[in-house]
């Protein structure tokens, strides 16, 4: 044996004889074969094939409820809410009132919600006297019913009005009905309504102040937000729901903003004392149309205004729970 070879372990040994033929002998190495690739043309199908037996193996699927850009800039969506106020089950069914307005909230879409409106009024014995799907609207000698999109993704509001106003019997009476229905019991209806996807939230700044417009009446808008609110803004010392104004579609909460969370951040680390303190904040909402609100929120109390990322971060909160 080669002296060379009498003082190395067997395993160097026989790491060292593979290595010579790694390359051109029983033991190919592929890295060799990745690092001198070469990009070969496409495969090109013949025309004559049957188009039918071929498609895309991994589909992209377009993008839907976007808008055009606007001077060469889209704006990405809002992320969904992580609070309770989403967590609900399939089906589910709340009250929404402000004033003398009330309507139901149904975790369903519109097209499921349809048929088992119809459903209702054929078991108590209701005549129709106008029925259009596509707009969702049910007429009855008794009452009005009014199926439309929610507010929130997958979400669908019943209104059963007499003389213009809420029938209060009317609702209480669909309410117990979708109460009783499981999520796997309504079934879509092709005919029913199936409205756009619309931009749930717009920004735009005008100076220093930011401000949300969203395509609903400010009365929809007020409800939702007040019970979705009540959910998300219940934690002490973070943000709080203090004090609704149904009148004047405004709220008072405490938030502890964007710039307080970051010099408590840095403060921590030089002290362990996390200091920082809530603002006092309302948010108030303005009718801009029938279906178009804005949504602005000011700085109340001695610390003055809200900043500008102070006033964008808490409004995309606030907007996402609507999504």
């Amino acid at each position: 044996m080669n002296s060379a070879l009498k003082g190395m372990p067997l395993v160097a040994v026989i790491a060292l004889a593979m290595a010579g033929c790694a390359r051109d002998g029983f033991y190919h190495d592929r890295n060799l074969d990745y690092a001198e690739a070469e990009e070969s043309a496409p495969l090109v199908l013949p025309d004559a094939r049957n188009a039918n037996r071929y498609r895309d193996a991994m589909p992209v699927p377009e993008v839907s409820g976007t808008r055009p850009a606007e001077d060469g800039v889209v704006e990405a969506p809002l992320p969904q809410a992580l609070s309770p106020g989403r967590a609900r089950e399939p089906g589910y069914v709340e009250r929404r009132e402000i004033g003398s307005d009330a309507w139901l909230v149904v975790g369903a879409d519109p097209a499921a919600i349809w048929p088992e409106l119809e459903r209702f009024v054929q078991r108590r014995g209701l005549d129709v006297t106008a029925r259009d799907p596509g707009r969702g609207l049910l007429e009855t000698e008794e009452a009005r019913f009014r199926v439309r999109q929610g507010l929130r993704s997958g979400d669908s509001e019943i209104l059963c009005e007499r003389g213009g106003a809420t029938d209060t019997g009317c609702l209480t009476a669909l309410e117990r009905h979708f109460q009783a229905l499981s999520a796997s019991s309504s079934v879509a209806s092709l005919t029913a309504q199936r409205p756009e996807r619309l931009d749930r939230a717009r920004f735009e700044q005008r100076g220093d102040d930011w401000r949300v417009i969203l395509p609903f009446g400010v009365d929809r808008v007020w409800a939702e937000l007040s019970h979705q609110l009540e959910i998300d803004f219940a934690i002490e010392g973070r943000r709080e729901l203090l004090d609704r104004d149904p009148s004047g579609h405004a709220f008072l909460v405490d938030y502890l903003t964007l710039s307080e969370r970051e010099q408590g951040l840095l403060s921590s680390l030089a002290s362990l004392d996390l200091g920082d303190e809530p603002r006092r904040v309302r948010l108030a909402l303005e009718a801009l149309g029938p279906e178009e609100t804005v949504l602005r929120a000011t700085g109340v109390g001695e610390a003055g205004e809200l900043s500008d990322q102070d006033q964008r971060e808490l409004l995309e909160r606030v907007a996402g729970l609507l999504r």
